[in-house]
């Protein structure tokens, strides 16, 4: 696709574009050459004519003979390779240089413009001439005036265009060869270097990108130009790095999920299969039925938090924002893992600024989010050990904190406490936990263009978060 359309689309424009300026300079060089051939013939001819009408004032003088006035003309028609014609003051032919016009001896010519003549100006003529000329020719005429400003005739000055134009020939031809063979240098060398500084570039881009696409994400394209392709191989690498990485997340997404789900089901199918096969005893079934019921509502777990995370990285996790109470809310929180709390044996202290604290958010996903941070905490915390919720405001922010005193969390581990089913003590992690809490908790505060962030203090775990001030 490269090769057969931006490259030979490129080749033609530039091809047509360079050919339409070369023509265009090449007619201009032509025309203008052509004047100038013409201008300097007539300079010339003016330059000679003076010597000309001095012999034809002694001729009209009877200073000089016939013969002598067309010997003469004959000398100068053949130094300006032109025909040379000389007039009395009424236009009559008395002189010529070619003895084969002699039939036009004693005859008046150039009648309409005579009156131009004797008021001292010359004239031009190109083309045929009725009733002198039949084919094209070029004409110049100038008058033979005395010293007193008198009309004594001119002196006319011929050549056929056809004869002009062969010297005329050579020149176009070295112009217009010259015109082609620079268009066609020009076709090379654009032909040559847009292969090898875009076409060839793109085309390893492309193939590149065919082998990643085929599941081969480790390709990159090493391309060295400081230019538009070489920052388009970068973006294309950084494309790339980024492929990879989501290709990794997703293998790994894929691999623990299957070890999320996979944990559970085995548990269940080893359980119900024990008890048909009557493996477990009749008294122990209700024991091992309950474990299974753990294992489903675990599995149940999983499946809501994994559509949440669909959701919301699919863009289709809507918010509902309104004016809520967030002490409230984790009131009620503490309230509902009560009995978690009391398993644990740990004391919860709530510590609020304000009896309320009204904030920007939705509230079912804010009770998410404190409730996935408390039983993050609940998890963590040491048996019979201190958690602690705090809310507080400053300027329009209002910052809620989770905190816990079990162990703190390795510097290591702190750069991916937000990944999915990321576990940084996997011997420690509650049985029941899929790993996903804390991803969901951060991308909700993120849709809510709030910060949440986690630190070491006070021989502990914070887990804080912003949220908008409202009145």
């Amino acid at each position: 696709m490269v090769k057969k359309g931006l490259f030979f689309k490129m080749l033609a424009t530039y091809t047509i574009i360079i050919s339409m300026s070369l023509i265009i300079i090449a007619s201009f060089l032509s025309y203008w050459f052509q004047n100038y051939f013409f201008d300097q013939r007539k300079e010339q001819f003016l330059d000679k004519s003076y010597m000309i009408q001095g012999i034809a004032m002694k001729y009209m003088e009877g200073d000089a003979t016939s013969e002598q006035v067309n010997d003469i003309i004959t000398i100068i028609s053949k130094y300006i390779k032109s025909d040379i014609w000389l007039t009395d003051s009424i236009g009559y032919v008395y002189a010529i240089s070619n003895k084969d016009h002699k039939e036009f001896m004693g005859k008046q010519v150039f009648g309409e413009e005579l009156e131009q003549l004797r008021l001292g100006h010359t004239f031009e003529i190109t083309g045929p001439y009725a009733g002198i000329f039949d084919k094209s020719v070029r004409v110049y005429g100038t008058p033979i005036m005395t010293e007193a400003g008198g009309f004594k005739g001119s002196i006319i000055l011929y050549n056929s265009i056809d004869k002009i134009s062969s010297p005329l020939k050579r020149v176009y031809e070295i112009i217009w060869i010259s015109a082609i063979f620079a268009i066609i240098l020009s076709y090379i060398v654009i032909y040559y270097f847009s292969q090898k500084i875009i076409i060839k570039p793109l085309a390893e881009i492309n193939a590149v990108a065919r082998k990643i696409s085929n599941g081969d994400v480790n390709k990159r394209v090493y391309l060295k130009s400081n230019d538009e392709i070489g920052e388009l191989a970068q973006t294309f690498n950084f494309m790339a790095d980024s492929v990879e990485k989501n290709e990794k997340n997703r293998r790994e997404f894929i691999s623990n999920v299957s070890h999320e789900i996979r944990s559970p089901i085995t548990s269940i199918k080893g359980f119900i299969g024990g008890i048909l096969d009557g493996v477990i005893p009749e008294e122990k079934e209700k024991y091992y039925l309950s474990i299974a019921y753990e294992e489903i509502q675990r599995l149940t777990r999983l499946v809501n938090d994994l559509l949440d995370m669909s959701a919301i990285e699919a863009g289709e996790f809507s918010l509902k924002i309104i004016k809520v109470d967030i002490n409230e809310i984790i009131r009620l929180t503490v309230i509902k893992n009560e009995t978690k709390i009391k398993e644990k044996r740990a004391s919860v202290d709530v510590c609020f600024e304000e009896e309320n604290l009204f904030v920007a958010g939705d509230k079912d996903r804010l009770v998410q989010v404190i409730t996935n941070l408390l039983d993050n905490s609940i998890k963590y915390v040491n048996e019979g050990g201190k958690i602690k919720i705090s809310s507080k405001t400053k300027g329009r922010k209002a910052f809620i904190s989770v905190f816990n005193d079990g162990p703190q969390i390795a510097e290591e581990d702190l750069l991916h406490i937000w990944d999915r089913f990321y576990k940084a003590d996997k011997a420690r992690t509650a049985k029941d936990s899929t790993g996903l809490g804390l991803a969901i908790v951060r991308n909700i505060i993120t849709q809510l263009q709030e910060d949440i962030w986690v630190e070491n203090k006070d021989k502990g775990v914070y887990f804080t978060f912003t949220l908008m001030k409202v009145e």
